[in-house]
């Protein structure tokens, strides 16, 4: 009877040791291909879906499609990559926003901060940037994260308020187009509406 009660503790436990190896999502430090990841991820995400570049403190988020890696690499090093794989993709582009705090964040607190900033800003286009409150991007998050794939790069930046984040839009369809192509169906359904 003992030996049998000790059998089955040590299946429990191998079971639980298990199971919780393999509910865990991905994550890891230096040894982390991130490259790999981010070229791997790519061509499955598309509009709605999100990549951050994150500074160092960022948490790491529980919901199920929220991927979190550490890498040992800055935050300009990883942005740029990030950035070029997502232009060089056919069919994602991306709109960035930038937490407004971003903007008050100087030298004096930070050395090197404006450095960074200008980093952060020379890799998109200002058409691409909007500077929002940091809890609305992260509401944003929240809402995307319950339906769409996240991936949260965390980088060895150490200033806060430069994460980058990253939304994933139609790569071969411009908001301008989408806009018309909803007019036109609105007109289409009040055209109908109208003959009945």
């Amino acid at each position: 009877m003992k030996h049998a009660n000790l059998r089955l503790r040590t299946f429990v436990a191998l079971l639980l040791v298990t199971i919780s190896c393999f509910g865990q999502k991905p994550s890891g430090g230096s040894g982390v291909d991130w490259r790999a990841l981010v070229q791997n991820r790519l061509p499955l995400y598309g509009h709605r879906n999100w990549i951050i570049v994150a500074d160092s403190a960022f948490p790491v988020y529980a919901g199920p499609g929220i991927e979190t890696i550490v890498v040992n690499d800055d935050l300009p090093t990883v942005l740029n990559y990030v950035a070029k794989a997502i232009s060089s993709s056919r069919h994602v582009r991306a709109t960035v926003f930038l937490d407004k705090e971003l903007d008050f964040v100087e030298d004096l607190d930070y050395a090197g901060a404006s450095e960074l900033k200008k980093q952060i800003l020379s890799t998109f286009s200002k058409e691409q940037v909007s500077s929002i409150p940091h809890s609305q991007v992260l509401s944003k998050i929240d809402e995307a994260g319950k339906t769409f794939r996240i991936l949260f790069i965390k980088t060895t930046a150490t200033i806060p308020y430069t994460s980058v984040y990253m939304r994933l839009d139609c790569g071969y369809m411009s908001d301008d187009v989408d806009r018309r192509i909803k007019d036109r169906m609105s007109k289409a359904e009040k055209a109908e509406h109208d003959t009945k």
